[in-house]
């Protein structure tokens, strides 16, 4: 599936390949509600998938699985930040509390992130039709982002689309997401699970993206781009 390729009932512009931005995001009513071209894009390109598969890997919302399901979508959720912090806090208190000279393996943030994936994203390859990243790829560990984005890449089926955000700078909050109706995304002040990590330029977005066949993005009042990539 591409943009050029499944027909529209209105005719809109649309991108050819390597991320091109797309219209700017309609401005916020509310600094917790976002306009958001690239939901409505997502859900665009899922609309031909009977029973799809979404995978969302930010915080469960029961908003969010209620509006997948009513659209007859499958819904697995995993808290990836969530899980990564909880593994590093479990990996020092292990290293910690373990003897002096009982042969510890010496640990290295390229070992975590592999131990790490031993047992997150841990799906068939091809499984899902959609991903909902969010603004992850803003916080994970440089160690571990590349290998999160391979992971990605093989469970998604071909013509399959990855929604994610990128701050244009340092954001004043940790947020969650959650969606409202098929444009609008809340913002969902939380306790921070990660510091932020790194801005993105859209070189560097489309070098971390550079398996994937075609991408779009759109750019908010907010400072925060949307990005929309196809496998």
């Amino acid at each position: 599936m591409s943009w050029q390729a499944k027909p529209r009932l209105i005719a809109t512009p649309v991108s050819d390949a390597r991320a091109k931005p797309g219209p700017s995001a309609v401005a916020t009513s509310s600094a917790n509600v976002r306009v958001s071209n690239g939901l409505k894009e997502f859900l665009w390109l899922l609309s031909d998938s009977k029973q799809g598969r979404i995978l969302d890997l930010g915080q469960v919302s029961q908003a969010t699985l209620t509006f997948f399901i009513e659209k007859g979508f499958r819904v697995s959720t995993e808290d990836l930040l969530r899980a990564w912090k909880e593994f590093l806090v479990a990996e020092e208190e292990n290293f910690r509390t373990a003897p002096v000279g009982n042969g510890v393996a010496e640990v290295s943030p390229t070992i975590f992130a592999d131990k790490f994936l031993e047992s997150a994203l841990e799906y068939p390859a091809e499984h899902f039709h959609g991903v909902l990243a969010w603004d992850i790829f803003d916080y994970l560990d440089a160690q571990l982002l590349p290998k999160v984005m391979d992971r990605l890449y093989t469970i998604l089926q071909p013509g399959g689309a990855v929604l994610s955000l990128f701050h244009s700078r340092t954001p004043e909050r940790f947020s969650r997401y959650r969606i409202s109706d098929p444009q609008t995304i809340e913002l969902l002040p939380a306790s921070t699970l990660s510091v932020h990590a790194r801005i993105f330029q859209n070189r560097e977005i489309l070098d971390i993206f550079g398996k994937f066949r075609s991408s779009k993005t759109f750019v908010g009042r907010d400072q925060v781009r949307e990005g929309l990539f196809l496998k």
